[in-house]
Order: C-alpha cells, then sequence, then structure tokens
C-alpha cells in the first residue's frame, strides 16, 4: 500500500528544509520526495499541515528487560526468562511509541534482545527495529555480571565473543570499567584489560559486527579504544588525550545523560540503592563536562538513553535530547545524534537514520518544528516504521484528504 503526506516540512537527518514538500512511500521503502512525489498516485493522502517529518528516532543505549525500578540489578536476580521477555516487549512498544523506531539494546539476561529482534522482524509483535547484543562480556565478578558471561583472559574472551556471535549478536558489549549500579564496584576502575578488549574487538571484525564498551573510567576508556571499540558507552572521565584518541579513531561516544540525572533526581526517596546515588554524585559533574568537551571538540556522539536504568523510563527517550541541548548541544546537532549519527554507529546507515529515497520508511511526523524547541519531538503526530504506521496521535494529526 502507498501513503502520500504532503505540506510537511522535512528535517532529513542532515538538515531542516523549510519549504513545505512531499513523500510517498510503501511498506518497504521511501519512493519519491518533493516535486516527484507530486504526481504519485497512493492509497491514502495525508495532509501534513503543521507537521515536521523527521527519520524514525534511535536510542543507541536501552535494556528492554529492565523497567526503570529503583534498584534494577536486584530486580534481575530474581527474574526468570520469561519475565524478562514480557518486560522487553512491553518496553519496547513504549519506545516505538515515543517515535524510536530503533533501538540498540547493550545486555540482556538469557539473550532475549535477540530472541525479541527476531519476533519482531517474523512479525510476532510489533516493535523498533532492535540491533541486539544479548548477554555482555565481563571479568568475573565485574560490572552487570548477574546478566552477563563472565570470562577472564584472552582465551575466554574469544571463547564468550564467539558465543555470543553465534547466539545472533549484532555486536559484542563489552565492560572495559566498574558501574553506578554494581555494588561494590568502582566507576572509574579498570576491568576488562586491552588485550581482552582487543580480542573480542577482532571477533566482531571478523564476523562483520561493531562492539560498545561501557566505559566510566579514564584507564578503561583508553583500553577501550586503543583497543578498537566502537562506541564509549557513558565515558564519564573524559579529558583532553582521550578526545585525541577518538577523534583520530573516528570512536563514538554515547553518553547516557539520562542514567545519572533520574538517579540524582530521585535518589533514597525513590527507592535508589545508596551505593548508587554516592557514585553518581562523585561523577554527575564530570560526566557533564565531558560530553561538552567532547562535543566542542568534534566526537561523533550519537544518542543513547540508557532506559532501564532507575527512573530511567522506556519511553522517554526525548530527555536525553533535552539533556544534550540543556548542556550546549545545538538543537540541529541533537537531531542528527539521533538519527544519521547514531545509525552510522550502528552500521545500519544504509538502510535508515535519513529521509532518502530508497531507504527504509521509518519516520516521524511531529507537531511544529522541533528546531525551534527541541521538547516538540515530544509532539508526535504519526509514526511509520518500514511504511507501516504504528502510531496515530488523533489529538496531533491533520485528516486524511
Amino acid at each position: 500500500m502507498k501513503t502520500k503526506i504532503r505540506n510537511f516540512q522535512l528535517f532529513d537527518g542532515y538538515e531542516l528544509h523549510a519549504d513545505k514538500t512531499t513523500i510517498v512511500f510503501d511498506e518497504t521503502e521511501i519512493i519519491a520526495i518533493g516535486q516527484e512525489a507530486n504526481g504519485i498516485d497512493a492509497d491514502q493522502v495525508i495532509d501534513g499541515e503543521g507537521l515536521t517529518c523527521l527519520p524514525g528516532l534511535m536510542d543507541c543505549h536501552v535494556h528492554l528487560t529492565m523497567d526503570g525500578n529503583p534498584d534494577p540489578f536486584r530486580d534481575l536476580s530474581g527474574n526468570s526468562e520469561a519475565d524478562g521477555s514480557f518486560r522487553a516487549v512491553r518496553n519496547a512498544r513504549r519506545q516505538l511509541d515515543a517515535g524510536v523506531t530503533t533501538v540498540r539494546n547493550v545486555g540482556s539476561q538469557h539473550n532475549i534482545d535477540i530472541a525479541l529482534r527476531n519476533a519482531i522482524e517474523n512479525g510476532f509483535i510489533e516493535g523498533p527495529r532492535v540491533v541486539a547484543s544479548g548477554k555482555p562480556i565481563v571479568m568475573t565478578g565485574g560490572h552487570g555480571h548477574n546478566m552477563a558471561i563472565e570470562a577472564d583472559g584472552v582465551d575466554e574472551i574469544r571463547k564468550a565473543a564467539r558465543t555470543q556471535l553465534k547466539a545472533g549478536a549484532d555486536l559484542l558489549k563489552l565492560m572495559a570499567t566498574g558501574g553506578v549500579m554494581t555494588p561494590g564496584v568502582d566507576p572509574g576502575a579498570t576491568q576488562l584489560d586491552e588485550d581482552e578488549l582487543r580480542c573480542a574487538c577482532n571477533e566482531a571484525s571478523k564476523a562483520g559486527k561493531t562492539t560498545a564498551a561501557h566505559a566510566q573510567g579514564r584507564e578503561g576508556i583508553k583500553n577501550a579504544i586503543r583497543a578498537g571499540i566502537t562506541t564509549v558507552e557513558h565515558g564519564i572521565y573524559l579529558d583532553e588525550e582521550l578526545i585525541g584518541m577518538m577523534l583520530e579513531s573516528g570512536t563514538y561516544l554515547v553518553p547516557t545523560l539520562s542514567a545519572p540525572f533520574y538517579i540524582a533526581e530521585n535518589g533514597l526517596e525513590g527507592g535508589i540503592p545508596q551505593h548508587a546515588i554516592d557514585k553518581t554524585k562523585v561523577v554527575m559533574d564530570v560526566h557533564k563536562n565531558s560530553f561538552i568537551q567532547a562535543y566542542r571538540a568534534g566526537v561523533k556522539i550519537a544518542a543513547g538513553t540508557d532506559a532501564g536504568t532507575p527512573f530511567n523510563q522506556h519511553g522517554d527517550f526525548l530527555k536525553e535530547l533535552e539533556l544534550m541541548v540543556e548542556y550546549g548541544m545545538e538543537v540541529e546537532d541533537a537531531l542528527r545524534s539521533a538519527t544519521i549519527i547514531a545509525a552510522d554507529a550502528m552500521n545500519i546507515l544504509q538502510r535508515t537514520g535519513s529521509v532518502e529515497e530508497r531507504k527504509a520508511a521509518d519516520l516521524l511526523f511531529v507537531k511544529g518544528n522541533p528546531l525551534e524547541d527541541i521538547s516538540i519531538v515530544r509532539n508526535v503526530a504519526y509514526v511509520f516504521k518500514e511504511g507501516k504506521c504504528v502510531v496515530a496521535n488523533r489529538e496531533k494529526t491533520p485528516h486524511k484528504v
């Protein structure tokens, strides 16, 4: 079925085109944009007056099996595979409702995200495109060990990497440092060593896959960059040397500003463990400053929320973009971080991430112009995933013609 939408502004992932335009797409791809689209007949025609079209948004760091509860790691210890699967289905739907048509899930028990990806691709359930890591790879007792494969030394890391690739992982998630949510672990402390990280990166590269490193402390970040990691997650303790290394190597930063924001916002009164609150107080300001320095220097930044961590809800992707802008990022750059740059970091830009002919019709229509105020992206009117309308908000949508 062909759909034509006309009279809207277009942010194509690169820039805003202020003149009103037309788009035609089917349930496979974008067929035409602009003048050419005007002359094509369609099964349904929608007047997009007052709307702006963007590429479907992309969240590069989520945990679909986690609910944003105050202590999600404690909850995971009592979860069955079925528990996690039901949560993942619900949380995937919440992402779609917010205009997020692609998520990168970087860690789940039982490889649930891989199974979810397959179920969505096969049409069994409705949800965003899932780029799935399955179980992370961590050192024994490392950050997130209760949902991970524990491995020590190059040989065990190689086996773990190959195991995850055999299971169908799209990328390998590796823990280069400690983290905030794991008790008894220092976020700044190194965990997997450089040679262990390099081994996993090599295995991923041979299989044509990408890698992501949870890397918060300085030495762990350096190890990850030297090892050839694709994306540094969090990147709390960046400095001039590390930023220079990232620029030279082309390493992406996924800052996840929402995660510490919500922990600090809700604190002990929200039921968050004391250890997580204490560590957040130490890292929050330096995290913000690292993001600002990296952005100003030109590091490639892909948006990711760490959704599933305390009070960091699936479906609230826009908070990450709002924080980016609040901390000094231009609105247009924030939108790029959630579209073309995110797609490039996930190695799927040839398929999605921008509004171009022959690409998948992953489209978000919002009421108003988000270039004037990033929060306008919350005004979701329509969401199309691969040309299928998966969200139509009657309060914000014009009438069909």
